[in-house]
């Protein structure tokens, strides 16, 4: 498996934005399956944004409009631009990647955001 490292994370106004960060520790992004999920206390990990290849971006209903997912192959970093950040946003944010159809995935440790109303 993959050793994923977030960072970006913190205490934001509602309206603010924050950019995530995702690397992969000791190797290579896959393409072929990256994203973002999120969990709020009592709920269900949901997904937030994902890049697959040769596929559109998807992104939750909720985010659209507001949040970004892009990637650096330079940098070999995984992000999530948030604008308009809004309290349900709340959440612990974790980063997750494939190397195929047949890899369970990767998960990082989650980092969290917290929006202030």
């Amino acid at each position: 498996q993959v050793q994923l490292v977030e960072s970006g994370g913190g205490l934001v106004q509602a309206g603010g934005s924050l950019r995530l960060s995702c690397v992969p520790s000791g190797s290579i992004f896959s393409d072929y399956s990256m994203g973002w999920y999120r969990q709020a206390p009592g709920k269900q990990r949901e997904l937030v944004a994902s890049i697959k290849r040769g596929e559109r971006m998807n992104y939750a209903d909720s985010v659209k409009g507001r949040f970004t997912i892009s990637r650096d192959n330079a940098k070999n970093t995984l992000y999530l631009q948030m604008n308009s950040l809004k309290p349900e946003d709340t959440a612990v944010y974790y980063c997750h990647t494939r190397a195929g159809p047949w890899d369970i995935g990767s998960w990082g440790q989650g980092t969290q955001v917290t929006v202030s109303s």
